[in-house]
């Protein structure tokens, strides 16, 4: 899989759902990885078609995949070592692995929800706050960009804010 293939992918899976849903509202929900797919298809939709998606929701995201990497917990062992740059950071670059939400975001027009748990534990949610606050930075209409955190003690983590009862409520 690359950076690439999966942008293409979200393309070619966005034009099916469009020429399939009528009028219905489509927008774009990423998940940590995902994040970085869903600003990127997001912005290239934007710029290359003058298609502007309803609206891009973002959930455990990140800045940029290099700063994710380099604030992981699985990699925190590795970056006292000489080398952990090159190794690791630099070698996502090499294979063409970018997902800059954080420059996509300063073109997008759309509405932007930005969703984070306090208790992440694989993608720190301060990478989130700092991706709000660029967005917030960049729209013209600040009342597009939204982040909405979840406190630690309804533990949901990395992977449960879909379980949230009240996240439909919030996302509308």
């Amino acid at each position: 899989p690359t950076e690439s293939g999966f942008t293409t992918d979200v393309l070619a899976l966005y034009d099916w759902a469009k020429a399939r849903s009528g009028n219905s509202s489509i927008l774009f929900w990423g998940h940590s990885l995902g994040t970085g797919i869903a600003t990127n298809v997001a912005r290239k939709l934007q710029e290359e078609r003058g298609v502007q998606v309803d609206a891009v929701v973002l959930e455990s995201p990140y800045t940029n995949i290099r700063e994710a990497a380099a604030h992981i917990p699985i990699t925190k062992i590795y970056r006292q070592f000489p080398g952990f740059g090159y190794l690791i950071l630099d070698s996502l670059a090499l294979g063409n692995m970018f997902f800059c939400s954080d420059e996509n975001v300063k073109v997008l027009a759309c509405p932007l929800l930005i969703l984070h748990a306090e208790d992440d534990d694989v993608v720190p949610p301060h990478l989130g706050r700092k991706l709000f606050e660029m967005a917030r930075s960049a729209y013209k209409d600040k009342t597009k960009v939204k982040f909405i955190t979840f406190p630690e003690k309804l533990g949901l983590g990395h992977d449960y804010i879909s379980f949230n009862p009240e996240l439909p409520a919030l996302v509308k």
